[in-house]
């Protein structure tokens, strides 16, 4: 399907690693050896010009290699940080002039942030643009869709909601993500089917309605990501099957369109 300008398509969650950089303590794995410039040659196979780097869990709150990846992959390249509870506006300033566009909270294994300082963090970014990038058990959405509709800022969900058992016992769990959805303040990434999977590669089928009906019922509110570079998914997934993968998922032109170009644009503040 065609995307219109591929340039202006964004891969909305890459991780970076670079050797030269400390792991916190709370990391729960080491994580490979995966720099901006390998990065760099996968977004050209790909022929995007976009790309949104995402705080990895292993380094807690040390956001220097991820805001060096920005700096490397230049203006195509936003970011989505850590913060500490008690962050002030400077420093949020600071990460706002170098590309930051959110914050991560990561509720399992390896994050950082607890609950309690969900919404804190989030009346602090607000007024800067930011949203609050969450993975979370999708199972666990109806126990706190009250909190994330509440929250004054946008939302964004990672890995089609990355459901942690069979998507067969998550009903209720999914009609939340669509209410979340509905509200017009919330994303979804279609990304990293392998997360909610059992079924698994090549068609990943118990994933695929989901994905689906996601871009069916929520074209403004989708976005797509490789989710480079999958530390500890074996088999290794190929990004363009992946992308094709969606792809097929989507079925028209201007949805897909606005899941690779128009809605990243207008999540992330591209020009």
């Amino acid at each position: 399907m065609d995307c219109g300008d591929p340039q202006r398509a964004c891969d909305c969650h890459v991780h970076v690693y670079e050797d030269g950089y400390a792991l916190a303590p709370s990391a729960t794995f080491r994580p490979p050896h995966a720099p901006a410039s390998a990065y760099r040659d996968l977004q050209q196979r790909l022929g995007f010009g976009r790309a949104i780097v995402v705080q990895p869990t292993g380094y807690g709150f040390d956001n220097r290699c991820t805001l060096a990846a920005i700096a490397a992959l230049g203006a195509g390249a936003r970011g989505v940080a850590v913060v500490r509870p008690e962050v002030d506006a400077a420093e949020l300033e600071r990460l706002n002039a170098a590309g930051m566009r959110g914050v991560r909270f990561m509720m399992l294994a390896g994050g950082v942030l607890p609950w309690q300082a969900l919404e804190p963090i989030a009346a602090r970014i607000a007024p800067l643009g930011w949203h609050i990038n969450l993975q979370l058990d999708g199972r666990d959405l109806p126990h706190f869709e009250a909190r994330l509709r509440a929250l004054p800022c946008p939302l964004v969900i990672d890995h089609l909601g990355k459901f942690l058992g069979t998507l067969a016992t998550a009903a209720d769990s999914v009609q939340s993500l669509h209410r979340l959805l509905d509200s017009g303040r919330c994303w979804i990434k279609l990304s990293a089917p392998y997360e909610s999977s059992i079924e698994g590669p090549p068609d990943y089928a118990d994933v695929a309605p989901l994905a689906g009906d996601l871009a069916r019922r929520h074209p403004q509110r989708c976005l797509w990501a490789s989710n480079w570079p999958h530390p500890n998914v074996r088999p290794q997934p190929d990004e363009a099957a992946l992308l094709a993968w969606t792809c097929a998922r989507v079925g028209d032109d201007r949805t897909w369109q606005n899941i690779l170009v128009h809605n990243p644009a207008r999540l992330y503040g591209f020009d």
